[in-house]
């Protein structure tokens, strides 16, 4: 009975800790993710390679990355607008290693297409910075 009520504490306090965890990291995580979105906007894509998360690095090269965001993101011209819908924490992603990360995802508009979903996923990365290891259009 002992051994169940002090697992009961123990889990009960995991499972603050990782919520607090998650809550605490919204505020660096977000800013990282925007900060990042902003060298993608301006045409740095290499950049935004340079600023990825080592786990992005290590799944697709800065030439390749580079290629992905011309054929995709270019074409969609300049920002007019971009709004945080939904933020959600995940200890895992598909194809992604076990770790903290964020899955923003925000509505966008830009001069030659509108309401675009853009989802960017920054994760802690394993120097202690947020960066972002995943991001799509749809």
């Amino acid at each position: 009975m002992r051994k169940q009520l002090l697992c009961s504490i123990a889990c009960g306090i995991l499972a603050l800790s990782v919520a607090s965890c998650s809550h605490d990291q919204t505020t660096p995580a977000k800013s990282a993710a925007e900060a990042w979105l902003k060298m993608v906007d301006s045409g740095n894509y290499a950049q935004s390679w340079d600023a990825a998360a080592n786990v992005m690095k290590t799944t697709v090269a800065k030439e390749q990355w580079q290629q992905i965001l011309n054929a995709n993101r270019a074409p969609l011209g300049s920002l007019i607008s971009r709004k945080l819908i939904s933020t959600e924490y995940k200890q895992e992603l598909p194809g992604a290693p076990a770790g903290q990360y964020f899955v923003l995802q925000y509505q966008s508009d830009f001069a030659h297409k509108s309401s675009v979903i853009e989802t960017a996923a920054p994760m802690l990365d394993q120097d202690g910075n947020w960066r972002v290891s995943l991001y799509y259009l749809k």
